[in-house]
């Protein structure tokens, strides 16, 4: 059973005072930017980290040491067994996640996990339930839920402030140039522009109008049957449509733009807002002529801290903090919700991945 951190805790003060022990599982580019931002989250600091390679996790913890040098380990079995280890930031692929926080869990170990959660719904109920079973947090690392503007915009949004929204799209893409046995290109890693790009214009999507009644999606595969580029048109609530794109081969704007009867939602990019900008519309001189009026800027309450894998960082804290096993801001139900459509789109498209 994994330790309830928050009665471990003495008091609500001393609560702020003790840090949360974090483990590091892989690293990779992900696990190295989620370090940078881990430094600068009060109340966190890095224990440990693990590698299936000694001499790589001895160098990612001398390049990411704060007060005192975490430990290293040559496997992941090592890290997970150690006690000073609260919780564990899973960042191998995709395909090795669900082994990876079983792992954790039958050590006692909370768990962050990079997203997608895993390949597909089933194994991503699979992990859900191992959680239950012994007892621990579980959180997709999707910090799209936790950015503060994106929070922000979904809080006034949902409240009427902009009007209703009736369109929304979003993209996302970059060139991916790597050798052919890279995680990005090689089908048994789990290798997909919508697993690893796609996921964010659908989870934007998810957030800002609610959950799709029907997706329909095109893509473009590769000789290997991975898709390099793919795009998604949805239905959501209230007849609210939405456009997104994922790419592999191409650099995309990283836009998002909504369409409401009152005006226009502009993140300039989405991916990593510094701010929403909302223009709304007003009647000008002739019957059918309309004019921008005074843009209305949107920020979050909180900071973004670091790239915002800080923000997840807090959330987890906070949550492990408080006793939970699910954060409200990203459930289990939605992270499930979003596979299901990532099965369906992949589905649609004739994607399939080895076993």
């Amino acid at each position: 059973m994994a330790a309830d951190i928050g009665s471990d805790l003495p008091g609500e003060s001393s609560s702020e005072s003790s840090s949360i022990g974090w483990g590091i599982l892989a690293t990779g580019k992900i696990a190295q930017t989620f370090a940078r931002d881990l430094a600068k989250v009060p109340g966190s600091r890095l224990a440990a980290v693990g590698s299936r390679r000694l001499e790589s996790a001895q160098a990612f913890a001398r390049e990411y040491a704060g007060e005192g040098t975490p430990a290293a380990y040559g496997s992941y079995e090592e890290l997970v067994a150690d006690p000073d280890v609260d919780v564990i930031y899973v960042a191998t692929p995709h395909a090795f996640h669900l082994d990876n926080a079983r792992l954790c869990f039958e050590a006692g170990k909370h768990v962050l996990c990079e997203k997608p959660l895993t390949l597909d719904t089933a194994d991503a109920e699979e992990m859900v339930r191992l959680a239950g079973v012994h007892d621990c947090f579980l959180m997709e690392a999707m910090w799209t839920a936790c950015h503060p503007v994106i929070r922000e915009l979904r809080t006034r949004l949902a409240a009427g402030e902009f009007g209703r929204p009736r369109h929304l799209h979003a993209e996302l893409g970059f060139r991916v140039d790597a050798d052919p046995d890279d995680r990005m290109l090689d089908p048994a890693l789990g290798a997909s522009a919508l697993l690893d790009m796609g996921i964010y214009p659908l989870t934007v999507a998810h957030l800002l109008l609610g959950e799709a009644d029907q997706l329909l999606a095109t893509a473009d595969l590769s000789t290997r049957g991975i898709d390099l580029d793919v795009a998604v048109a949805g239905r959501y609530p209230g007849g609210a449509l939405a456009t997104m794109t994922a790419s592999m081969t191409s650099y995309s704007s990283r836009r998002a733009e909504i369409a409401t009867d009152r005006g226009r939602i502009e993140l300039d990019d989405f991916h990593h807002p510094t701010k929403a900008v909302f223009t709304p519309y007003v009647e000008g001189a002739g019957s059918w002529a309309v004019e921008p009026g005074a843009p209305v800027e949107v920020v979050g309450e909180e900071p973004v801290i670091g790239q915002g894998y800080g923000n997840e960082i807090a959330e987890v804290e906070r949550c492990l903090r408080a006793g939970l096993r699910e954060s409200p801001l990203v459930p289990h139900a939605q992270t499930l919700t979003l596979l299901r459509q990532m099965d369906d789109v992949r589905r649609q498209v004739g994607v399939t991945f080895p076993g």
